[in-house]
């Protein structure tokens, strides 16, 4: 039975994974020229953020925060919040730093690139990672007590983060063709950034007990990184040919909100 449900937690979470990458892979759609498409991809890929940043993340981890941490939500999901947005802050000057030690003071485009490619890259990392957890942990739940009903539960789960990883390997591989990456490149970075929710899954599984504590401040933390990058990475970069088309990317923003709420709405 144990190493049923490590199985188990394993196919679901390498499923998510394969949605990732298949949503990574509509980078193939897009080409470099065309400014005004891959403009409003980033600002798809910015609202995608902003809204899995509630929905997926600071929503559940409000609710489960008494639950769990027998702490209060507004204690657990601000630290959390704040704890993530200066995990990629501090990142960020980590790697500014090991430029400058790499290249003295050159601040030329592609440094600039790197920034913009680890900072995207780390917080939709983080943000699977406590997803990865979710459904480890659903499917570890069942080793006390394997039922029918259970086993549903567990797999809605996984179907819903699943069917949310799309736009997320969108929101990945889009923006780095966007800096001028390949197509090749930016799929391999796209799907990477899921390839942590297996490992997730797993540990959730074997620790379901003592992971459940530490889920809602994972998920609130998960949430201030994307935030961040989003707010200070992307939206801005979508907005480079505002005077010329000034609602283009913007609508952008819209639509990739839009669709994220809606996926988690439904599958919540």
């Amino acid at each position: 039975m144990y190493t049923n449900v490590l199985l188990l937690a394993l196919l679901a979470t390498v499923g998510t994974w394969l949605v990732t990458a298949l949503g990574a892979a509509t980078v193939v759609f897009f080409k470099k020229t065309n400014r005004n498409i891959l403009n409003i991809m980033l600002g798809f890929a910015a609202g995608v953020m902003i809204a899995a940043s509630f929905w997926s993340l600071l929503q559940p981890a409000i609710e489960r925060a008494e639950e769990f941490l027998s702490a209060p939500a507004w204690l657990v999901a601000p630290a959390g919040f704040i704890s993530g947005a200066a995990f990629i802050w501090m990142s960020d000057k980590i790697v500014s730093y090991a430029q400058k030690r790499v290249g003295g003071n050159s601040t030329e485009v592609p440094n600039l690139k790197l920034r913009r490619i680890m900072m995207l890259f780390f917080s939709i990392t983080l943000h699977n990672i406590p997803e990865g957890l979710a459904i480890g942990v659903a499917f570890g739940s069942l080793y006390n007590g394997f039922t029918t009903e259970a086993l549903m539960a567990a797999v809605s789960v996984a179907v819903g983060i699943g069917l949310q990883n799309f736009p997320e390997g969108a929101a990945v591989s889009i923006p780095l063709r966007r800096e001028g990456y390949s197509r090749f490149k930016s799929f391999m970075f796209g799907q990477a950034s899921g390839i942590v929710e297996p490992i997730a899954g797993v540990l959730g599984a074997l620790l379901v007990i003592y992971i459940e504590a530490i889920l809602p401040f994972s998920l609130s933390f998960a949430a201030g990184a994307m935030i961040l990058v989003a707010v200070h990475e992307l939206i801005p970069e979508c907005q480079t040919n505002k005077e010329a088309r000034p609602y283009f990317a913007t609508m952008g923003i819209i639509a990739g909100f839009s669709v994220m709420m809606l996926l988690d709405v439904m599958l919540g």
